[in-house]
């Protein structure tokens, strides 16, 4: 489990199913633990000097932006039971790829447009949470059939690779966790009582 504060903006070695980062937080990482990269969880294979490498399943592949060699990328530790939940619950799942569609700068801040496929809108809420590229952001504002807008801040700015993010720019995207669990709920429960009436009525 992570937060969504960036602790570290590592660098991509060499891509594919064997990845290679390189960053500060190596020296602290150990075998078999885990790193979010880019808001993906990923368990460390082996650490070399700087150098922290990674098996890529295929469905992480397949949901995540594809990495490049030489370019930058959110790094975050797990959150500890003993710390403070600075950001919001980010499980490090990716769901999908989305698009910055527009980056307007106000004043120190930007607001970012990003659009995202439409089966995930319904997990969208205005002033709720969304992990972006790993980064825990608040939605600003929903943009309708298209997707949603956020704020980044000039701290963000500074310690993330966010100040690189353009139109065009694919991001990794995890919607809130609680949101989930509550549509899926819903949805169970719309079928048992759907099955329930249908049972009444013979």
């Amino acid at each position: 489990m992570f937060t969504g504060l960036i602790e570290d903006v590592g660098r991509v070695v060499s891509a594919g199913s064997l990845l290679v980062l390189e960053t500060e937080l190596a020296s602290g990482l150990l075998s078999g633990e885990s790193l979010a990269v880019d808001g993906s969880c990923l368990s460390v294979e082996k650490v070399s000097g700087r150098r922290v490498f990674f098996r890529v399943s295929p469905e992480t592949l397949r949901r995540t932006v594809p990495f490049r060699a030489g370019a930058p990328v959110n790094l975050e530790r797990p959150l500890r039971l003993d710390g403070r939940l600075h950001g919001h619950l980010v499980t490090g799942h990716v769901d999908c790829a989305g698009t910055v569609g527009a980056v307007r700068t106000q004043g120190d801040f930007s607001q970012v447009r990003i659009s995202c496929p439409g089966e995930w809108h319904g997990l969208l809420v205005e002033k709720g949470s969304v992990a972006v590229s790993g980064i825990s952001l608040t939605v600003a504002e929903l943009v309708p059939g298209a997707g949603f807008t956020v704020t980044v801040i000039p701290e963000t700015l500074a310690r993330t690779g966010a100040a690189k993010w353009k139109p065009g720019s694919q991001v990794n995207l995890e919607f809130d966790i609680i949101g989930k669990y509550i549509q899926r709920g819903m949805e169970c429960f719309g079928k048992q009582h759907g099955l329930r009436h249908k049972i009444e009525q013979g």
